[in-house]
């Protein structure tokens, strides 16, 4: 069964740093009861924006990461025999349709498809999840809102999500932040100094630029953090960097490489 992570709600702000009208968008969204889609490439901030919002909205956060054996038992919930007696056990979807929770749905695109048709009623205005297994029908509770994040970088080259379900969730785009917002975001999340921030902001769009030579996935926020967090504990600044940086992003020996060359450059 899926394992969902049922987060309380924060006492402080999780830290995020606006591109846009990510947020009032987001807002108006939650208030007239529209499902999201969140699209934008791994590591550029989708599942802290969520965070975020579920702490400015003042609502419980659910999350499932969507895998290819995600069934949709897993999202409505089955019965469980506790004690010597069958008892019926909500699901994630289910539990946060009648508290009023946000429910996350991490890549969705990466659960079967008929999985993925359940949450339809739930994501148009019948805002309802029927769940088969006991013939109830669940309206969704004031404050209940259904998130689900897409990956379109990679994913469109393997999965795809149908139209039938795209058009139903109003879409957020997210691209890496600028140099100036991730630049902050390194040294509040990796403990590190400005000019160290601003090094390691320098050396991913100076990696940026090999993308036109191969290299699969660009530099995300996520890795420059987890970099930032290995010099500030006292990693010399080519390990971190080769550890965290380099070594996530390609096998290539000749990428590789040049990677290197570039880290050597910059520190």
């Amino acid at each position: 069964m899926a394992q969902p992570s049922l987060r309380s709600i924060a006492r402080e702000a999780p830290f995020y740093v606006a591109r846009g009208e990510e947020v009032s968008v987001f807002e108006q969204c939650h208030a007239a009861g529209l499902p999201v889609l969140l699209k934008g490439p791994t590591g550029c901030g989708k599942t802290r924006f969520l965070e975020y919002m579920a702490w400015r909205l003042d609502r419980p956060l659910i999350t499932v990461a969507c895998h290819d054996d995600l069934s949709a038992t897993d999202l409505t919930g089955r019965y469980l025999v506790i004690g010597g007696e069958t008892v019926w056990h909500d699901g994630p979807l289910s539990s946060a349709a009648r508290s009023g929770a946000i429910c996350y749905l991490d890549e969705l695109v990466e659960a079967r498809a008929d999985t993925i048709v359940v949450i339809h009623p739930l994501a148009d205005h019948r805002r309802v999840l029927p769940i088969e297994k006991t013939g109830e029908l669940v309206s969704a509770a004031p404050g209940f809102q259904l998130v689900i994040s897409y990956n379109p970088g990679y994913q469109q080259l393997l999965k795809e999500l149908k139209p039938s379900t795209r058009q139903r969730f109003v879409a957020i785009e997210f691209t890496l932040p600028v140099p100036e917002a991730e630049r902050r975001i390194v040294v509040h999340e990796g403990g590190v100094p400005e000019p160290t921030a601003a090094a390691l902001v320098e050396l991913a769009i100076r990696l940026h630029r090999l993308d036109a030579h191969g290299l699969a996935e660009l530099p995300s926020t996520r890795l420059l953090v987890s970099t930032a967090r290995l010099l500030a504990g006292g990693i010399p600044a080519r390990e971190a960097c080769r550890a965290a940086l380099v070594a996530p992003l390609t096998d290539d020996p000749e990428l590789r490489a040049a990677m290197d060359a570039l880290v050597t450059a910059t520190f």
